[in-house]
């Protein structure tokens, strides 16, 4: 019985089946566990405060007793955040406290750093910029209303 697909063919076919596992093989390093799943600047005009964040989702398993750091490149220098990383939790949200001095089209710099709990040794990380076309120093100092209702604050 002769068969349709001759021997060179069957080593083309074999090497197209075998190149998408040795090409994930060959990859340098853990993959990352988590991934940015949308952020940005917040401007509060009803409360005069302003801040930017972050929401990251868990892709791989975290390490038991791991921790997150994350370290926000604000206008004053940096603020870092620590946390223990929760069993079963897939999402995160991190936000700076409130900003002054922001300035329009500056990279301020996220990154996220996945830590073993125990030594404190880097695992992971991830990094993103956040840039925002509006200048602090054309926003409000002060609220412009106040309370439930939105009433103006006494002069």
């Amino acid at each position: 019985m002769n068969s349709s697909v001759t021997m060179p063919d069957r080593r083309v076919l074999l090497l197209a089946l075998l190149l998408p596992l040795l090409a994930a093989c060959g990859e340098d390093g853990p993959k990352p566990y988590f991934e940015f799943a949308g952020g940005g600047f917040v401007f509060n005009y009803r409360t005069a405060n302003h801040f930017y964040g972050f929401v990251v989702r868990q892709k791989t398993p975290l390490p038991d007793g791991a921790r997150i750091r994350v370290i926000f490149e604000t206008p004053k220098g940096e603020e870092v955040q620590d946390i223990d990383a929760v069993p079963g939790r897939l999402q995160y949200k991190f936000q700076t406290g409130d900003l002054d001095g922001i300035v329009a089209g500056h990279p301020y710099k996220a990154v996220l750093m996945v830590l073993d709990g125990a030594t404190a040794k880097e695992l992971g990380r991830i990094e993103k910029t956040f840039r925002t076309e509006v200048d602090q120093s054309k926003l409000p100092d002060k609220p412009l209303v106040v309370g439930p209702g939105y009433e103006q604050p006494a002069e």
